[in-house]
């Protein structure tokens, strides 16, 4: 992450995971995800969402972002070797919602997520773990849990258990896109 002008490397103990397994739809959600309002796309805007993200990170009182310029390019880096992914909702040719992280072996590495309509940032957090599930993943690591997070069934977990949940995810040869 951007803190200030430097990069820095961010381990929190305890480390935040989505159990694939439990994750939780609301029935409002779920009656959202049906109605198909928004139309999922992976890749397609890579860059725009991680934009996105990081405009929607901002805080007004800090005008910086831990998602600089650095970062992105890194990251679009990353998605040009088929490692950093995107997970859009659209409505219509609008980017509405969306977000990004990396995909290594059986692991995915969620980094952010931005909406600009009512939902869709978790109608695409809903496809992103369909996807995840579909293709045999074992970890959806969020880093930190938030309120937001904590929705869908986000947990902590101390760095021990994270590091034998990332092992035995990082031997699995599994595809994303």
């Amino acid at each position: 992450m951007a803190v200030g002008r430097e990069i820095q490397w961010f381990s929190p103990d305890p480390r935040g995971i989505v159990p694939l397994d439990r994750f939780h739809v609301s029935k409002r959600l779920a009656r959202v995800v049906r109605k198909q309002t928004f139309r999922i796309e992976i890749d397609r805007a890579f860059v725009d969402v991680m934009r996105a993200c990081a405009a929607d990170e901002r805080d007004p009182e800090d005008p910086g972002s831990w998602i600089n310029d650095e970062i992105i390019d890194s990251y679009a880096a990353l998605h040009e070797r088929g490692i950093a992914h995107s997970v859009e909702a659209w409505n219509g040719d609008v980017l509405a919602g969306g977000l990004y992280g990396v995909a290594l072996g059986g692991a995915f590495f969620g980094e952010s997520m931005f909406h600009r309509e009512t939902d869709a940032s978790k109608v695409a957090l809903v496809a992103l773990v369909e996807r995840l599930r579909s293709r045999g993943f074992l970890l959806l690591d969020t880093q930190w849990v938030t309120p937001h997070l904590e929705q869908f069934g986000a947990i902590e977990i101390r760095r021990s258990e994270y590091l034998r949940h990332l092992d035995r995810s990082l031997r699995l040869d599994r595809a994303f896109a």
